[in-house]
């Protein structure tokens, strides 16, 4: 039975990128020997949490060794230069690469792999994959797989908080070093064919969840679910074009589940507009399913995005959705998304004035057909197909 292992910056924490990665990895149980390496403190560890108790996977935990002072100021000063001053060749990224992943770090990873004797390791997230193309070299024939939660555009645009557009180079050049990348939009696939000359593996996130009871009509209750993070999810605009849609329909309401820095200033806008009867903002739950099953419209104001997987999560209980015009929401729900003009408040109004006319049970029933396109077991086929190829990614000219 062929090994592999996920490398994660955590497994213990309640996110969207750890639980996928469990659900992952726990159907790949059934064809591979999975182990998880995880950076996080040993007594983190919580087997129950996604139900990593019902399923033989190894957790191994491990740590970066710290870096003396005089060698952490060199790789600033060399991460500075190379940001803002020197050219963005192969050897200056490759230098760049080596100063921001020092040394003592690497031999301390590549010595908890190759004591692991893994077929295919896979990296999980922007970060990780990085440092494993680093490191690569130094693993023998192990298949290196680097997974890619981000979408090009909320990675490397300007201003981003993540890498930003000084990175670019820099982040194509390294990933280049992998034997695959995984992304979860076919659309972010051909950027990076159009940026760096090759295209990656494809693979959405599967529902994580088992559905509740399904949705009624009957509840007109609209639902928007996230991370109270600014701007990102978009529940200032949601709030604003409630509002206006609220002047003349006095029936339906709209619960916002989240927790995060913007919830105050959220909470302060639905007062300020005499909204606090009709709108409510409750903390997440990992009982989600609740939510969904009592609402009878879901609602993504999501200016950008990285993988719609509450938009799953809300078909899988038979919500109709209404969503913000991104590339990346069509690709999930295809013609049957409800849609908008990005950030404008007036058509996201209207939407919500159109979807309490609509054929619902219709809409309904399509919302579950297509959610099945994202079950575990499905997905998990695909990464079956990408752990058991050559490797070989189609490249420009």
């Amino acid at each position: 039975m062929k090994k592999i292992c996920f490398i994660a910056d955590s497994i213990f924490k309640s996110a969207g990128m750890q639980r996928v990665t469990a659900v992952i990895a726990e159907e790949l149980t059934k064809y591979y020997d999975v182990t998880i390496v995880t950076f996080e403190d040993p007594q983190q560890k919580d087997l129950k949490m996604y139900d990593l108790e019902k399923y033989p996977i190894n957790i191994v935990f491990t740590h970066f060794p710290e870096t003396g002072k005089w060698k952490s100021l060199l790789y600033n000063i060399y991460s500075y230069l190379y940001k803002n001053i020197l050219p963005k060749t192969a050897l200056t990224s490759d230098l760049y690469a080596h100063s921001s992943f020092p040394k003592q770090r690497r031999e301390a990873v590549v010595k908890v792999l190759k004591e692991g004797q893994y077929d295919t390791i896979i990296a999980v997230n922007s970060y990780l994959s990085m440092r494993l193309a680093t490191i690569k070299k130094d693993l023998g024939g192990v298949k290196a797989i680097g997974w890619i939660y981000n979408s090009f555009n909320a990675f490397l645009r300007e201003g981003s908080p993540y890498l930003g557009t000084e990175l670019k180079y820099h982040y194509g050049r390294q990933l280049q070093k992998l034997d695959e990348t995984v992304l979860l939009y076919l659309q972010d696939s051909e950027m990076y064919y159009h940026a760096y000359g090759f295209s990656p593996f494809v693979i959405p996130n599967p529902l994580t969840i088992k559905p509740g009871l399904p949705a009624s009509a009957k509840n007109k209750r609209f639902l928007a679910v996230g991370r109270l993070t600014p701007k990102h999810k978009g529940f200032d605009l949601l709030i604003k074009a409630f509002d206006k849609f609220a002047q003349t329909n006095q029936d339906w309401y709209l619960d916002i589940v989240g927790d995060g820095p913007e919830k105050e200033m959220l909470n302060k806008m639905i007062e300020n507009r005499y909204l606090t009867r009709r709108v409510k903002i409750h903390p997440y739950t990992e009982n989600i399913q609740m939510y969904y099953s009592q609402a009878s419209v879901y609602v993504s104001s999501s200016r950008w995005k990285d993988f719609g997987l509450v938009l799953v999560q809300a078909m899988a209980h038979g919500l109709p959705v209404i969503s913000s015009d991104l590339p990346s929401s069509k690709e999930i729900l295809g013609d049957f998304g409800m849609y908008f003009k990005n950030g404008d408040v007036d058509e996201l109004a209207k939407r919500l004035e159109d979807a309490t006319y609509m054929e619902w049970q219709k809409k309904s029933d399509e919302a579950i057909m297509l959610a099945q396109r994202f079950d575990v077991k499905v997905i998990a086929e695909q990464w079956k197909t990408l752990i058991e190829s050559d490797g070989q990614r189609k490249r420009k000219g």
